[in-house]
């Protein structure tokens, strides 16, 4: 007897230990950094855990799932909405909300996340159905702030506040892409072909200028050169002239450079006829009295004469008679 009163004690005990973890596991809970718990006593709304170590009454309180209090991101399937011009675009959708009160997420909603989608589906039928397809495209900032804002308001009451919605995406239909895609092909050969007409001009801008430029810069060379080329010649014949005046030269000399000079008159194919000055039988009689005499200007004329048929490649001229003299 003894025995068996020892073993039900042992179980006694072991039941009551059992018992006690039992307890103590349902009634310590630790809720971690970023969640809420809410607690029902006897099936009503009791409190709110923040993070950290609590104790709840084992089998008067019930914790309730934790609620995530981080921003989340939801994004929900293309919706096919209706413009204003009767077209029917697909728009992806993105929700960033955060729960702000886990008891009204807890007891005003039932699934908050269906009801977010729900309502952002319906809000941007309303605001993309009062706009054409071109204000569609180009207005997202517009209908990003409109849907937000009808977000926010619906949803404050169920304890959710919505920070942002984006559109991923809103496609037109496939006829309509190929239409626009043929007016942004246009509209893109017409600024190359602006861009192009715009370079040639400058091009041709930039030509003209560099010419006038060259053609200014050409003409005031050319025009120092012939000044520096006639100071040149003005200096030369300055000095010849000089240089003749001060070796005082006779007319010996003189006729000879005549002499000298003049069949060079006879030289090439063009010429027919060459003249002889006048005052070469002034030369011619200075060149016959320094020959001694022996021949007149009538003779030297001729010698020359034969000279200068002799260097042109076609005589045509005569050998020139002195004029005669007036008689006073």
């Amino acid at each position: 007897m003894d025995g068996l009163g020892g073993t039900a004690a042992a179980i006694v005990l072991i039941v009551l230990i059992v018992f006690v973890i039992i307890v103590l596991v349902r009634s310590v809970r630790i809720i971690p950094q970023a969640r809420a718990g809410v607690v029902e006593r006897l099936g009503k709304y009791q409190r709110t855990l923040n993070p950290g170590l609590t104790i709840l009454i084992p089998f008067v309180d019930r914790l309730l799932p934790l609620l995530d209090l981080r921003e989340q991101v939801v994004s929900f399937p293309p919706q096919p909405v209706i413009t204003e011009d009767n077209l029917v675009v697909s728009i992806d959708t993105v929700v960033y909300f955060q729960v702000t009160d886990p008891r009204a997420a807890t007891y005003e909603i039932a699934n908050y996340i269906q009801a977010v989608e729900q309502l952002t589906t319906t809000t941007l039928r309303n605001v993309v159905g009062g706009l054409n397809l071109e204000e569609a495209l180009t207005s997202r900032d517009q209908i990003n702030g409109q849907l937000r804002g009808v977000l926010d308001e619906a949803t404050g009451r169920w304890g959710i506040r919505v920070s942002r919605v984006e559109l991923k995406a809103i496609d037109p239909p496939h006829s309509i892409q190929d239409s626009m895609e043929k007016q942004m092909r246009a509209e893109r050969d017409r600024r190359a072909a602006i861009l192009t007409a715009e370079g040639t001009k400058q091009s041709q801008i930039l030509t003209a200028e560099g010419e006038r430029q060259s053609a200014i810069l050409k003409a005031e060379g050319d025009a120092k050169a012939a000044i520096l080329r006639a100071d040149g010649e003005a200096q030369a014949i300055q000095k010849v002239f000089d240089a003749i005046h001060k070796g005082n030269p006779d007319q010996k000399l003189l006729a000879y450079q005549y002499l000298q000079t003049l069949p060079k008159l006879a030289e090439g194919t063009s010429n027919k006829l060459w003249i002889i000055p006048s005052e070469v039988g002034e030369a011619l009689k200075g060149i016959g009295g320094a020959l001694g005499g022996t021949a007149d200007a009538n003779g030297v004329a001729g010698l020359f004469a034969t000279k200068a048929e002799a260097g042109a490649t076609q005589p045509s001229a005569a050998p020139a008679e002195r004029p005669q003299e007036p008689t006073p």
